[in-house]
């Protein structure tokens, strides 16, 4: 699949790797990674779609939206909102085990990780999106796979990415509009 792939969408991918092997977080690249590295990008598809979106100014709001799901253990803002109809507040529970263990724990951020030094992998969500990806090329009947194609499959997984997108006016729908001049996309 990976063959298919457009210099920008490998530049996506790579820098979802930079992102985890960094200090991003844990061993796996997960869809937030991918997000991240998308708004890194300039001069692309799918960074011209954000821009177009009005996401260019706002690309720091993304960043802190997808830091503090992070710092949730990775859990949504529905998802907390779910659990505090349920009388679980998210937050303090956050708040009692950074106490305890330090700022990030629940993030998988630690410092201390150990043993482990071997190369990041792909998270069952990331290879899901790259997979979806595939999906939308075909289905808009494009030949290869570019950042656009990452970008709109975010959009269709559920998840803090496309809740993220979401929240910052940037949905399936709304990249169409913009990538393909309004005409449906369709994607399995």
């Amino acid at each position: 699949m990976f063959e298919r792939f457009t210099k920008d969408a490998r530049g996506v991918v790579k820098g979802a790797f930079e992102y985890v092997e960094g200090g991003g977080g844990g061993q796996v690249v997960e869809p937030e990674h991918l997000l991240l590295a998308l708004l890194d990008r300039e001069g692309s598809r799918g960074s011209f779609a954000l821009i177009a979106l009005g996401l260019g100014e706002r690309r720091g709001s993304v960043r802190q939206a997808l830091g503090a799901a992070r710092r949730r253990a990775g859990l949504s803002q529905a998802e907390t909102d779910a659990l505090a109809g349920l009388g679980i507040d998210v937050e303090e529970i956050v708040a009692r085990v950074e106490e305890v263990h330090g700022p990030g724990a629940m993030a998988g951020d630690r410092k201390d990780k150990g043993w482990w030094s071997g190369r990041p992998s792909f998270g069952r969500g990331a290879k899901d999106v790259l997979e979806r990806s595939l999906r939308v090329a075909l289905a808009q009947r494009d030949r290869h796979i570019g950042d656009e194609h990452i970008l709109l499959a975010l959009t269709m997984r559920p998840g803090v990415p496309a809740e993220v997108l979401a929240d910052h006016g940037v949905t399936y729908e709304s990249l169409v509009r913009v990538l393909y001049g309004g005409g449906e996309a369709k994607a399995g």
